[in-house]
């Protein structure tokens, strides 16, 4: 769009999108396209949805699995409502807890009472007089009446996404050649590029005659990839401090849900038709009025939720109890695990990443952050959490011995009672007692749990021993206890926040959406910032220096526009970039090649992947793409130590950094010729190493793979490749903030004391990210020492 170049409050504007701006003319066909013939999906009238549903029926593995899960949600919400109705009007609690007797009627006809046991059909009270209960009770009829019209008008909507998603299920068929038998043995990127195919033949967009992989993410992604800007942004989630608790973020499903019903697609909202920005948004003198339109209609919804607050909370602690009561029963620690919290899944997400990616990484991440959590240890707590463990444990440990002795003792009152939360003190104590065989290694956690999530602040480079850092990617890794808390308040919370919190940045968001929106053929409004525009968007201390033309509002935080860049790339290697980022990557790929020709050999560090998996791993060995992150993990540990030859040893520790061990390993990805192989259908390649430096310790066997089978493999070392990358990039950013002025890294200054050893070979050729590909000749020698001299 055609932003204006005014400032206006803390806001820069950005410039104009003209090349990307569409027609005049044309502007209106993006909402109202002809439909076509229905068995052709030629110009579609609405891809964002269209491509949403084609990306969620095949995670969600075809239409019979979305059906299932659809109709169980269906019964699973008339359960909790029947069930709870039936509790609250249909048992006799005195009955069931025999503080009054029960009479039985015997064989003779004579009523006697009985109170040697009570069945729980005594405790249920007969159909008329439950009924009786429920018509005399105003609030339940109420409150049923609510419910079953939220019933109905669920019902409603899964119907209509039914016949959606059996039209879905006809498209995969017919038109990408895709049975549903076959669906879950097929990959994302297949289908995608099958996708991009048909877009040649049938035109389902109109304004283009070719789709590119980011345009299919820009409707998938529309609206999630603003959210990731704005948390980037720093404009959420709303921030504040407790006593005693220090600063605390909250970001829930219902804080979220009301979110994107005030800025997406709710009444009143900033975007029309789903993919277009309201035009008054677009204008910067208006910005005043709509920021009181927007305060407005912050407060009228959080005055709704406020109205709204007690059935939401009622049914959010039925719905919490129905759930996890069973699991503490039988699982008391389980709430002592943890989860990637809902803000740590906005802050560590790449812009365009899918949710299957963004759940692959972080699952990769959560053992290492796991251990990173539990290497942090309290004395005191520990010393307490000893004895209380000791005399709960104790009392627990007599009562089992005489339940054990006689099964009568379970007849006491509240001995089952007493079993259950002196069981539940203990699992809770052991919780806060280390492991007695935990090694103390904070930094080398830190740096693999980065490898995984890819983003952490600045200030967390060398204070990963201090609890302040411990802190703060708490706030990401949450425990799961604190995340069902977090939903349980939510109701109360999230009225206050909308009206008050949220209210005071209004004018903030109105400029955010002006300034950080682009139109873009084809395609409607979209997040600027998910173009990977270095230009734009790029930040010169993530090696954009003298490619970027962004202010200091303008650039992402932590490098995201640059690593989003990177792991666009490496996911999608047909992608062809724009000459920014084209540059950019380039860059990239010339610093990675120089600071390898100064680092240790790759067969040096591959031979200590094997330590360096007993280090980071439990579970023994590792598999190749980890072996991979391994080497490069440990290195500076062992570069540091005395597992290498005295005359070595100095020679490793000027260039001991994770920055040159990640260099070296990528050079080598690179001079391997890992090929890219380009099937018909867009699939990914095959790994293969030709004899060169990994030889065949990094390259999966050529065998005949099944498709899905390849498609993990490769996405094994992709994933592997990004770690690597953003490990690097993370340590020359590191490395400049420390040498600003310094033009030449630490590794560049080693080159002097490496040039003594043989360097390692180094491919010149301008390479794709994801499939290194070298195809030049190797220079000769004397030519090659020439240039390593100059």
């Amino acid at each position: 769009m055609a932003a204006s170049r005014q400032h206006h409050g803390d806001y820069h504007c950005l410039p104009d999108y003209e090349d990307d701006s569409p027609p005049e003319d044309e502007k209106q066909l993006l909402v109202h396209v002809t439909e076509g013939l229905k068995d052709s999906w030629h110009h579609i009238k609405n891809l964002d949805n269209f491509f949403t549903k084609i990306y969620h029926f095949h995670q969600k593995n075809g239409f019979a699995s979305m059906m299932l899960s659809d109709v169980f949600e269906l019964v699973q919400f008339l359960f909790v409502v029947t069930f709870t109705t039936f509790l609250l009007c249909c048992v006799e609690y005195d009955v069931l807890f025999a503080n009054r007797p029960v009479n039985h009627t015997h064989t003779g006809g004579s009523l006697a009472p009985d109170r040697n046991k009570v069945t729980l059909p005594d405790a249920v009270l007969p159909t008329p007089q439950c009924a009786q209960r429920i018509r005399s009770s105003g609030w339940i009829i109420f409150l049923l009446v609510m419910a079953a019209t939220f019933w109905l008008y669920r019902l409603v909507k899964v119907l209509c996404s039914l016949l959606g998603y059996w039209e879905i299920r006809a498209f995969y068929t017919k038109a990408l050649k895709i049975p549903s038998d076959e669906l879950c043995n097929r990959s994302w990127q297949e289908v995608q590029a099958r996708l991009i195919s048909l877009q040649r033949e049938q035109q389902m967009c109109v304004h283009k005659r070719e789709l590119s992989e980011l345009d299919i993410h820009h409707r998938i992604l529309r609206f999630k990839n603003y959210l990731v800007a704005m948390v980037n942004k720093s404009l959420l989630p709303v921030r504040f401090h407790l006593p005693l608790l220090g600063e605390a973020v909250f970001l829930t499903q219902g804080l979220k849900y009301n979110l994107e019903l005030l800025f997406f697609w709710g009444p009143g909202s900033l975007f029309q038709g789903k993919w277009n920005l309201q035009p008054q948004y677009k204008r910067a003198g208006a910005r005043l009025e709509l920021a009181r339109r927007l305060g407005r209609s912050m407060v009228l919804l959080g005055l709704a939720n406020l109205l709204l607050c007690p059935f939401i909370l009622v049914w959010q602690v039925l719905y919490a109890f129905f759930s996890y009561t069973e699991v503490l029963k039988r699982q008391p620690g389980s709430l002592g695990a943890r989860r990637w919290s809902l803000y740590g899944r906005f802050y560590l997400r790449h812009f365009n990443e899918l949710d299957h990616e963004l759940q692959a990484r972080l699952s990769r991440g959560y053992k290492p952050a796991s251990k990173y959590m539990n290497s942090f240890t309290s004395p005191f707590l520990t010393v307490l959490a000893k004895n209380v463990g000791f005399f709960a444990g104790s009392i627990l440990a007599v009562l089992i011995a005489l339940t054990v002795y006689d099964e009568d003792v379970l007849t006491v009152q509240h001995i089952l009672t007493a079993i259950t939360l002196l069981g539940l003190i203990v699992t809770v104590a052991r919780s806060f007692i280390p492991d007695e065989h935990l090694v103390w290694c904070p930094e080398q956690l830190l740096q693999c749990v980065l490898a995984h999530i890819h983003y952490i602040p600045d200030h967390w480079q060398g204070n990963a021993h201090k609890s302040e850092t411990r802190e703060e990617l708490a706030q990401l890794f949450q425990y799961k206890a604190v995340f069902i808390l977090e939903e349980l308040l939510s109701p109360i919370v999230t009225p206050f926040l909308l009206i008050f919190a949220l209210r005071a940045k209004a004018l903030d968001i109105v400029d955010f959406f002006r300034n950080f929106s682009v139109e873009v053929v084809g395609v409607g409004d979209i997040c600027s910032f998910a173009q990977l525009d270095i230009r734009n968007h790029g930040n010169p201390q993530w090696l954009s220096q003298g490619r970027t033309e962004a202010s200091v509002y303008q650039q992402a935080e932590n490098g995201k526009t640059e690593l989003s860049l990177v792991h666009f790339a490496i996911a999608n290697p047909r992608w062809q970039p724009p000459p920014e980022s084209s540059l950019f990557i380039g860059h990239l790929k010339e610093k990675v090649q120089q600071d390898a020709a100064h680092a240790p050999p790759a067969q040096r560090l591959l031979a200590e992947a094997p330590l360096g998996a007993s280090f980071l791993s439990d579970e023994g060995p590792c598999t190749v793409p980890d072996a991979l992150l391994a080497s490069v993990l440990t290195h500076p540990v062992l570069a540091a130590g005395t597992l290498m030859p005295q005359g070595e040893r100095h020679l490793f520790t000027q260039a001991g950094s994770a920055a040159s061990a990640a260099a070296s390993i990528l050079a080598s990805l690179s001079c391997s010729q890992l090929l890219r192989r380009t099937g018909p259908l867009g699939e990914n390649s095959v790994y293969r190493s030709d004899n060169t430096l990994l030889g065949d310790s990094v390259a999966p066997p050529e065998t005949h793979q099944a498709p899905l089978a390849r498609s993990v493999v490769l996405s094994e070392f992709a994933s592997a490749e990004m770690s690597l990358h953003a490990i690097y990039m993370h340590e020359l950013h590191h490395q400049q903030q420390q040498h600003p002025a310094c033009a030449r890294t630490p590794l560049q200054h080693s080159a002097q004391a490496a040039s003594t050893r043989p360097s390692s070979r180094v491919c010149s050729q301008d390479l794709a990210l994801g499939g290194w590909e070298e195809e030049e000749e190797d220079e000769p020698q004397a030519q090659q020492q020439e240039r390593e001299k100059s």
